[in-house]
């Protein structure tokens, strides 16, 4: 007795079985984690530090480069970029291999760090190397404002500081909060001439003040002794207010008359930096961003972060507001609803395709449960793997629905065909249905799940998409053979019945029945007609395939590549770059015409403008960040995200005075902050920097010619205004100087120095000194900062002259080679990987010798994917999918029938693509994976009923046929059911809409040719590879022949018959 008998007899254990699985999903549903994608991105190690008064070059070269040596070659790591800023910040990132432990990566870096600790400056072993585990992507931008005036940017940004940072650096998860702002900081404006006067240099000040604001243990009095009481000595402390430090004694005179630090310096409490200005829709704000560890789920972190800053809303002082720019939830809980969407209109439309091909609402009951009781058990699977409700999960479910349907589909279609047969009795017709129907699921359902085996061996980014979604649909479609062989069954014996003839041709199922017999029958006839003309013009299908197969080839070669479609995420990063040495003030005029462009919008709901950074750090620098309304408001491609950048682009081109770069948000997290091509120049010849700097320039400028590249931008120039130093030794020696003694005043007039600490509204502040800036305007300043000699004081003029000349803002690294950044916009119509062949043949023609290229973000992803790859998973499915059918049939010949019929569904699949504009990306790869098998699941299900009717005694041909016509019904009932339920995905809109429709559009094509061509080609592929398996293997094993086959053998010879006489 057959397996699913049991069931037939059983139909309470078979409800059991299927509703102890929906409860197991349901409360997996509840306890899931939601997140975009998976645990994607590679870990990346943060180390940073800063050398105050230093510039660029010398920061490089005294702490980046000794860190850079010690770092590198650490385990597991990637690749390492690093940057050094003339403000004298240093900053190292460390990427590492997927799936590399971030904790175990942070303190094997923090090893490394601590061996270069004695190579670096003592001012910067002062300040200290921070290293952190975090993602170099936004988590979160969001900006405090003052809305009625009330308030200064230096007040928001040390409230927040003070109220806001602490405790969103407190909730789990978060790897850093940075503010383009400053923090207090208790300014000692220095007045060189006044301390000339009293023969005073920077490091008197300076050494006067640790003196005499210092931290003590004191002690105690009474320890050890008989006295009642124990008394703790507590002294002040270090001073906390400007009067005290404006009283500290500095010297005194013979007279005994003090010399106070408010004498030579005013003293006030002022800000750490005046580098950056803010705005918040054109009020006062302070722009920050949040950024993740790696490995966490960021939803969570990120509501968690969304409770802090409402719970914080209540305590804001009147006026201050809180502005969210960007927030990855809202992209994901968005593309989310559009999914989940589709999954319903997929399954409404599934349930209808059934209905109209079974004429009978207890019939179609059958499959829609199986349906439900497949995806919401899925569910259950996902959490004893481990994975999470994200994006990829969710497609491979809306994919599943027309997949998990067949199963049950064939068998409610085998109990109908027994009563097409003339079975009166439910029990009986469902019995023999499963006898002849059992191994064809079985089999269908093993090969389906096995081509999604060998992409779950696949490293890196793509073999995480394909890993998640291949696992889900796999387990989806196993659990709908589950259901086919326990509650269909079931549910067949309960519910079907042969049909009686009574139904009024008026009712629904009548005219349905009447409509459907219709259109089935004319097209069952044009088929049977076809498959004959085929059979006697067997060449026609050879021909076909190789003509397919070169079609494939040239298809799969020339279709414009990338790793996953950018989507509209609403989110706009604009960089502003003017003429190098452009002063705040000026960058400030510049920066309110671009807002005024941004302004224009209607498509804007806010911005945050930063002065003093965007794309470098520095006065000729300027970023906005820019939301735009949600994806309802603004429907329409004239409304879309490139719509709008196109518009803003176009109105900032009359800004002459500087170049503008906008591009959205990367759209895979740890990845970047944008989605342009993140691009790394390298001089490996370590020669001059102008030489350099002119290659990338020919090399940039050679690209942006390239149709491929909407625009290549570097903000790197080596043309900003500066002064070389030179000291004369001579005099210094001559004067008992030394040229270290002159620079250190020098710089501690005009660079600064963080002196000490102070403690203040609960936190610890800088001291700094510095020349108050009326003495730092210009190269005269050398004339008004005097160093004391053996002679008394002398102006610095006298040991050292300025000479103009020009260099860079700052210096970067990739790799341990001198490097230049820059971002690749790819123009509009093409894709990534169309731009990076760009790049490389325009390297190949203008880099000389010595000067190479690397990839950073995703790019380097892409670059690494390559395309041999996906070919090569497209062969192992294959593969694996023909040894399974070996397997099945015990023959190496007959499966080729199988396999043959791939090529044709792949082919559609690319050609729609092609038709459609749309580029061969993870999403189009996954849903040709997916494809390989539903074709192989179709072939199979001819395949295994022609092997089963030549088994009982009919001729090979005779058998073919009878195949390819009892299996086109349910073969037409699952494809269109497949087909109808993408629908929805082909025609996506809103968030997520371009990786909807590569996923569509894909499997849509493959289905449609791929089904077209294989109907009629896999029954005469059948007949060539029985017939050389019977010849040269084995002949045919017969068994008894029932009522059933022999209809069908005199259905076959009337037909014959028939095409004879024509």
């Amino acid at each position: 007795m057959k397996k699913g008998n049991i069931f037939i007899k059983r139909p309470a254990m078979a409800v059991s079985v299927s509703i102890i699985m929906l409860v197991a999903g349901i409360i997996s549903l509840f306890t899931l984690p939601v997140e975009q994608y998976p645990d994607i991105a590679p870990p990346t190690v943060y180390v940073s530090t800063s050398y105050t008064g230093a510039d660029a070059d010398a920061v490089m070269q005294s702490v980046v480069m000794p860190l850079e040596e010690a770092i590198n070659g650490v385990e597991n790591m990637i690749y390492m970029t690093s940057n050094a800023s003339n403000d004298g910040s240093a900053w190292i990132s460390v990427y590492f291999k997927q799936g590399t432990n971030p904790d175990v990566a942070a303190v094997n870096v923090q090893n490394r760090v601590a061996r270069a600790q004695g190579l670096l400056p003592a001012e910067v072993t002062r300040v200290g190397v921070s290293t952190e585990k975090r993602q170099n992507s936004f988590l979160k931008i969001a900006g405090l404002t003052c809305t009625n005036g009330k308030y200064d940017e230096n007040f928001i940004s040390n409230y927040l500081e003070i109220n806001v940072f602490p405790r969103l650096k407190r909730i789990e998860g978060v790897g850093d909060v940075q503010a383009y702002s400053s923090t207090y900081a208790l300014r000692v404006w220095m007045k060189p001439d006044v301390m000339a006067q009293y023969g005073l240099e920077p490091d008197d000040v300076n050494d006067a003040i640790n003196r005499q604001s210092f931290v003590a243990a004191v002690g105690a009095l009474g320890e050890q002794s008989k006295n009642a009481f124990q008394y703790t000595i507590k002294y002040k402390g270090r001073y906390a207010d400007v009067k005290q430090f404006e009283d500290i004694v500095l010297k005194n005179d013979k007279d005994g008359n003090l010399l106070r630090l408010k004498d030579v310096a005013k003293v006030e409490l002022g800000a750490t930096a005046y580098n950056f200005k803010g705005i918040i829709d054109g009020k006062p704000g302070v722009n920050f961003q949040v950024f993740p560890v790696s490995g966490v789920n960021m939803t969570e972190v990120n509501n968690n972060i969304n409770k802090a800053l409402d719970d914080m809303k209540k305590d804001l002082p009147d006026g201050l507001k809180f502005v969210t720019f960007m927030d990855t939830n809202d992209f994901l809980f968005e593309s989310i609803h559009e999914v989940v969407e589709t999954l319903v209109i997929a399954i409404l439309l599934v349930i209808l395709v059934v209905y109209f091909f079974l004429q009978d609402f207890k019939s179609t009951l059958i499959p829609s449960l199986s349906i439900i009781v497949s995806l919401v058990g899925t569910f259950a699977c996902l959490k004893i793997a481990g994975f999470s409700i994200n994006i990829l999960t969710l497609f491979a479910l809306v994919l599943a629905i027309g997949t998990v349907v067949d199963d049950a589909i064939v068998v409610v279609e085998a109990v109908q065909s027994k009563f097409d047969a003339g079975y009166k009795s439910p029990y009986l017709a469902t019995r023999d249905a499963m006898s002849d129907v059992t191994m064809a699921v079985v089999s269908c359902t093993l090969v389906f799940m096995a081509v999604f085996i060998p992409v779950t061996f696949m490293g890196g980014t793509a073999g995480v998409f394909y890993t998640q979604f291949g696992i889900t649909m796999a387990t989806a479609v196993g659990l709908s053979m589950v259901s086919a062989l326990t509650l269909c069954p079931a549910l067949c014996a309960l519910l079907m019945r042969p049909a009686s003839g009574t139904k009024g041709a008026k009712s629904l199922n009548g005219r349905v029945k009447a409509a459907y017999n219709a259109t089935y029958s004319a097209l069952l006839g044009k088929y049977k007609r076809g498959v004959m003309f085929f059979f006697r013009r067997r060449w026609t299908a050879w021909t076909a395939l190789g003509i397919v197969v070169a079609l494939f080839a040239y298809l799969i070669s020339t279709t414009r590549t990338g790793l996953v479609p950018q989507e509209d995420k609403g989110f706009i990063q604009m960089f502003v770059s003017a003429s190098p040495g452009t002063s705040m003030e000026e960058m400030g005029k510049i920066m309110e015409r671009v807002e005024k462009v941004v302004n224009q919008q209607p498509e804007v709901a806010s911005y945050a403008r930063i002065d003093g950074f965007g794309g470098g750090t520095g006065s000729c620098y300027g970023a906005l960040f820019i939301t735009l309304k949600k994806w309802g408001e603004r429907k329409g491609s004239e409304h879309s995200i490139g719509a709008v950048i196109g518009r803003m682009q176009a109105g900032t081109e009359a800004i002459k005075e500087a170049t503008v770069f906008c591009m959205e948000d990367a759209m895979i997290p740890g990845y970047g902050e944008g989605n342009a091509i993140d691009l790394n120049l390298q001089d490996r010849t370590g020669g001059d920097a102008k030489v350099f700097y002119d290659n990338v320039q020919r090399f940039l400028m050679a690209l942006n010619d390239r149709k491929e590249i909407a625009m290549a931008f570097s903000s790197y120039s080596i043309n900003f205004p500066q002064y070389d130093i030179d000291v004369d030794a001579a005099k210094c020696e001559r004067a008992g100087l030394s040229s270290q003694h002159v620079l250190d005043v020098l710089g501690g007039y005009t660079g600064g120095t963080y002196v000490s600490n102070f403690n203040k509204f609960g936190k610890v502040y800088r001291v700094m000194s510095q020349a108050s800036p009326e003495y730092r305007t210009d190269e005269f300043a050398l004339n008004r900062i005097f160093v004391r000699t053996d002679d008394g004081m002398a102006p610095i003029s006298q040991f050292a002259s300025l000479r103009k000349t020009v260099g860079a803002e700052g210096a970067s690294r990739f790799n341990l080679y001198s490097s230049i950044a820059a971002n690749v916009d790819v123009a509009e119509g093409y894709s990534t990987g169309e731009a990076q062949r760009a790049i490389a043949e325009v390297a190949k023609q203008t880099l000389p010798s010595g000067y190479s290229y690397e990839y950073g973000g995703i790019a380097r992803e892409e670059a690494e994917q390559g395309g041999a790859s996906t070919v090569v998973v497209y062969g192992l499915c294959v593969m694996l999918i023909f040894l399974i059918l070996v397997c099945l049939y015990e023959s190496f010949l007959v499966p080729f029938a199988v396999i043959l019929s791939v090529p044709f569904g792949l082919m559609g699949s690319f050609l729609f693509a092609r038709i459609f504009g749309l580029e061969n990306n993870i999403y189009l790869q996954t849903g040709v994976i997916m494809l390989i098998g539903l074709l192989s699941k179709t072939a199979i299900l001819i395949t295994e009923y022609a092997s089963e009717r030549r088994r009982k005694g009919m001729g090979i041909v005779e058998a073919a046929y009878s195949a390819a016509v009892a299996r086109f019904r349910p073969i037409l009932m699952t494809v269109m059911t497949m087909v109808i339920g993408m629908l929805p995905l082909v025609f996506a809109s809103g968030a997520g809409a371009n990786g909807n429709r590569a996923l569509g559009t894909g499997v849509v094509g493959g289905l449609l040719v791929g089904t077209s061509a294989l109907v009629f080609v896999v029954p005469l592929f059948f007949i060539v590879f029985q017939y050389l398996q019977e010849k040269y293997v084995r002949g045919p094993k017969h068994e008894e022949a029932d009522v059933q086959t022999a209809a069908e053998h005199e259905s076959f010879m009337s037909i014959k018959n028939n095409e004879d006489e024509k």
